[in-house]
């Protein structure tokens, strides 16, 4: 398992600037056999709120499935994460859903998987809340990010994580259907990768609309007083890998997001040269920047709003997602993850990220201005503010 998974991660961190849907289906947690189980754990949120969540199963049957023309409609899985009541009657959400589970730790791992900090469908805090999407990396979940998105539910706002079926490894449906991937096998033909990524950012931007158009509209789906709750005219949208591609395309298509992240991922579609005039901020791994990345120097060049570029100094590309905390509780040894995540403590690569993400949407959505978008902090060394 070390060495598929070293493998794997080293070509998801060689190549972040492109996307590869291979890293989640094929991580595996190490057995444990004859050991006691061990729960692996997510870190707590820090802000004053409890959390409620819930899972939206949507139908878009104006356009079939992108990947698997066959279905007639784009079925989609979505989680809406929000400020909740304290409700400690009802279960904590777990990470993933059970499929999910199931695939990336096989039974009998000696392992369960985190539960998350959120009650399942508790009632929603009064208020009038901003809205962030999230969007997973290529070939990755929609609970990827979760350490991130509590983090921001926590403080108060309301965050919507998006599944792009067939490019996401597993989605698992209410009526337990289960959809995989469809992303054809490379056979490397000239121009097949760019041709692959241009197909998947559409996709993804014509999900992302069609979520924002269902949160538009009350959804029955929806525990009391979170959809009163939804600011819709302040949204905005993290993403991570192609995901962040996704995020500022979204906002060149639609004018409802108005302020968007992209967390280590390449650039791509018509966004490169049309730009926006609307807030954004990059954040790169150690050593992606506008200097060693094209796309980045592109886009930054055509960039008319307020523009912000970060770099998470000892990270790797796969630093963004949950599993640099989760795969060394499962005992997997620093030198087999550094490709992949770099060389920083997962706890505080996380720690480091929720601040400035929390900072970035309070100036943009929040209406708080604080100072450590201002400039380098010596609470956040590990954080480089580039020129």
């Amino acid at each position: 398992m070390r060495r598929r998974l070293v493998l794997l991660a080293a070509a998801s961190a060689a190549v972040a600037t492109v996307p590869t849907p291979a890293f989640a289906a094929d991580v595996r947690l190490p057995s444990r056999r004859g050991a006691s189980t061990r729960r692996l754990v997510l870190p707590e949120p820090t802000g004053p709120h409890h959390i409620g969540t819930v899972s939206l199963h949507l139908v878009d049957r104006s356009r079939p499935d992108p990947w698997v023309p066959a279905e007639s409609v784009r079925e989609l899985m979505a989680q809406v994460w929000y400020p909740a009541r304290e409700a400690r009657r009802l279960p904590l959400a777990p990470w993933v859903s059970p499929a999910f589970g199931a695939l990336i730790n096989p039974p009998g791992s000696g392992y369960e998987l985190p539960l998350t900090h959120a009650r399942t469908g508790a009632p929603a805090l009064p208020g009038h809340r901003p809205v962030v999407l999230y969007s997973p990396g290529f070939g990755m979940e929609r609970t990827a990010g979760t350490a991130v998105v509590e983090e921001l539910a926590s403080h108060g706002y309301i965050v919507v994580t998006i599944d792009h079926t067939h490019d996401s490894p597993l989605v698992e449906f209410p009526d337990g259907r289960v959809a995989t991937s469809a992303v054809p096998p490379p056979t490397g033909e000239p121009g097949e990768e760019e041709r692959l990524i241009a197909k998947a950012l559409a996709a993804r931007v014509a999900d992302t609309r069609f979520v924002l158009n269902r949160l538009s509209r009350p959804q029955r789906a929806l525990p009391g007083g979170v959809w009163h709750a939804m600011d819709l005219r302040r949204t905005g949208m993290i993403g991570h890998s192609l995901g962040g591609a996704t995020a500022a395309q979204t906002m060149l298509e639609d004018r409802r997001v108005t302020a968007g992240a992209n967390l280590d991922g390449a650039m791509s579609g018509s966004v490169l040269t049309a730009g926006l005039d609307r807030p954004f901020l990059l954040v790169g791994s150690e050593g992606h920047d506008r200097a060693g990345d094209d796309t980045w120097a592109a886009f930054w060049s055509v960039l008319r709003g307020p523009r912000l570029e970060l770099q998470l100094r000892r990270s790797g590309h796969l630093s963004f997602t949950d599993y640099q905390v989760l795969l060394p509780q499962a005992g997997i040894p620093p030198e087999d993850l550094a490709d992949a995540f770099g060389t920083i403590d997962g706890p505080r690569s996380v720690q480091v990220q929720r601040a400035y993400l929390l900072a970035f949407a309070d100036r943009h959505l929040g209406g708080r201005r604080g100072t450590l978008l201002s400039g380098p902090s010596a609470a956040y060394p590990e954080m480089r503010f580039l020129p």
